[in-house]
């Protein structure tokens, strides 16, 4: 590795994390998800799981870009975990992440983090309605992206994947995952709902959390929902548009 940077809280682990990387590409270690551009290991660290997250080589521009001009996506995940722990926000806590370098270019980049068991992620409150609780889980999601808002954080891929959904001691928690897109700023309103826009198709799933966002925001109920629920119908068009177009494109790979 040409660069390695590991958390104050892991120092003692240099040696170790270092043979993880090394080890990533022929390690049988299970994967985490099925991502078509990164790989995501479980991987041991003594008596703890370390998800290695290893980011698809970027294009020849990026190379360069994330070399001199602006951080890695690993670099942004690692540093964004980092605040949004101290703003007490869920996510895995970071341990590392590392780079190596080709020709005055990033060839790779990693980021290691805690690994996390969570029960299910929001992806499943879509296509089981028999989750226990699923009501009472969407309307606590629902606060926990208000208090996102709140503290001036805009999650970029505020989608169905990326929000870890765990009970601990009857209580439920939520851990934001893939976290290289982030802007930290004041939110206006329709940021704020515009946040929820690749989220869910379902209209059921929109009204519920547009009545709770409403009710933490003190916003009107019916003015949120709509504009709610027109954000996710523009999502959803140019969401299953651009799938249509890469199957004209790609129609060889059926």
């Amino acid at each position: 590795m040409d660069r390695i940077v590991i958390s104050k809280a892991y120092p003692q682990h240099h040696d170790a994390l270092l043979h993880l990387l090394e080890s990533f590409d022929t390690s049988d270690a299970p994967l985490i998800g099925q991502g078509d551009r990164n790989v995501i290991k479980a991987m041991p660290l003594g008596q703890e799981t370390v998800a290695v997250k290893s980011f698809k080589e970027p294009n020849m521009v990026n190379k360069w870009v994330y070399r001199f001009w602006r951080q890695s996506k690993a670099e942004r995940s690692f540093r964004y975990a980092q605040k949004l722990i101290d703003l007490n926000v869920g996510t895995a806590q970071p341990i590392a992440f590392a780079e190596t370098y080709k020709h005055f270019g990033i060839q790779r980049s990693f980021y290691l983090s805690q690994g996390l068991d969570p029960d299910f992620t929001f992806r499943e409150l879509i296509h089981d309605l028999s989750i226990p609780k699923r009501d009472y889980i969407i309307e606590k999601f629902t606060e926990f992206t208000f208090d996102l808002h709140q503290k001036g954080i805009l999650f970029h891929d505020h989608s169905p994947g990326n929000t870890l959904i765990k009970w601990i001691d009857g209580q439920v928690y939520f851990y934001l995952v893939d976290l290289n897109r982030m802007t930290f700023k004041p939110l206006s309103t329709k940021q704020r709902i515009q946040n929820f826009s690749r989220l869910t198709p379902l209209k059921e799933m929109v009204q519920a959390m547009s009545q709770t966002y409403a009710r933490c925001a003190g916003l009107d109920t019916a003015e949120v929902f709509n504009q709610m629920w027109r954000a996710t119908e523009q999502f959803q068009y140019k969401f299953h548009r651009k799938r249509r177009l890469k199957k004209r494109l790609f129609f060889w790979r059926r």
